[in-house]
């Protein structure tokens, strides 16, 4: 899988939150809270498609179990549907 960005999920998930409480406290200068933003939105979108990426590997993942036929020991093999 392909990351966008360095660091891994839960680092630019915090790096974004560090962003936000800077950005929240007021004290940033106009030009610095711009260049903030736009890191908090470029984080935000990688974020969200590494979450839209996770959420489809699973979907798939249950799909495929929902597609394979049980396996039980006792059972024979007319009964599993295989000759």
């Amino acid at each position: 899988m392909k990351k966008t960005v360095k660091g891994g999920f839960e680092s630019q998930l915090q790096e974004l939150e560090e962003i936000v409480k800077r950005l929240e406290d007021g004290s940033t200068p106009l030009e610095e809270s711009l260049q903030l933003f736009e890191r908090g939105v470029r984080l935000s979108r990688d974020l969200q498609k590494s979450l839209q990426e996770a959420t489809l590997r699973v979907t798939r993942l249950l799909e495929a179990e929902d597609r394979e036929v049980p396996f039980e020991e006792d059972a024979s093999p007319e009964e599993n549907g295989t000759s």
